[in-house]
């Protein structure tokens, strides 16, 4: 089974169970603040996804957001990367605002990813070689759909522009209010990462900014698929992002230097 299937067919069986217990009265614990989730539906959706890539793979490493495993990638290793409600906050108040991420990388290069957005009816997934493509049918082929493609927004003055980064208190999230809100043309947050970046490869918003160092189930997929619908990603300096990097800016390629120097 080739990876880029073997993620599709993950992140849609995640889906399909997240979806089935979404809006069922879970309870929920929170992690490492009052507004951080974790319910019985974030355990049980990445118990399925790993079960379902243990089929294809089943001696190769699975990073997800849930459990005791291992949160961080190591050089030079194969791994899966997992995050089965992104947006968890959104999932417990009853909000459609949430993906399920699943990705592949080798030796910290991605080789595949899939976000399913399945309250909002989006799919978006690619290799290496294929275009992104941006459709949901969870019984489909995995090369059906539309060709995703960023946005061709030129100027920041007309741009629609994403933070990913969680309200923490420490000013960070004000302060990067404060420099956007002025300067592009209106300022959306998600509540999810993998929805907000999976909604810049489909040229709905022209970028997403990140300030801070994200885990890898936050990023990893959505910035692949980014990137292979012809976008941009790289760290606050403009350097190439990679998952350990401090700080994202994403976008459609055509805004990016002059949101660096923003930024």
């Amino acid at each position: 089974m080739d990876r880029r299937t073997t993620a599709v067919r993950a992140a849609r069986a995640g889906a399909a169970l997240a979806t089935e217990l979404f809006r069922t009265g879970l309870d929920a614990e929170t992690k490492e603040s009052a507004t951080d989730y974790v319910t019985e539906a974030d355990r049980r959706t990445q118990e399925r996804i790993v079960d379902r890539l243990a089929e294809d793979y089943p001696d190769e490493t699975v990073i997800g957001e849930e459990g005791d495993g291992r949160k961080r990638l190591q050089s030079g290793e194969t791994a899966w990367i997992v995050d089965p409600i992104d947006g968890t906050t959104n999932y417990v108040r009853g909000m459609p605002l949430w993906a399920t991420s699943v990705a592949v990388v080798e030796d910290g290069d991605p080789v595949a990813a899939a976000n399913c957005l399945p309250l909002l009816g989006d799919e978006y997934h690619a290799d290496t070689e294929d275009a992104v493509r941006d459709a949901y049918r969870p019984d489909g082929p995995v090369d059906g759909g539309d060709t995703a493609t960023v946005s061709d927004t030129a100027g920041l003055e007309a741009s629609l522009v994403a933070p990913t980064l969680r309200y923490t208190g420490d000013g960070a999230y004000g302060s990067l209010l404060g420099t956007l809100s002025p300067n592009v043309g209106d300022v959306r947050r998600f509540g999810s990462a993998q929805t907000t970046l999976s909604l810049v490869a489909g040229g709905h918003l022209d970028a997403a900014v990140g300030v801070s160092e994200a885990y890898p189930w936050d990023t990893v997929a959505g910035v692949h698929l980014i990137e292979r619908a012809g976008g941009t990603v790289t760290d606050l300096a403009g350097e190439p992002w990679t998952p350990g990097s401090e700080g994202l800016v994403a976008s459609n390629g055509r805004i990016h230097d002059d949101l660096l120097a923003l930024l």
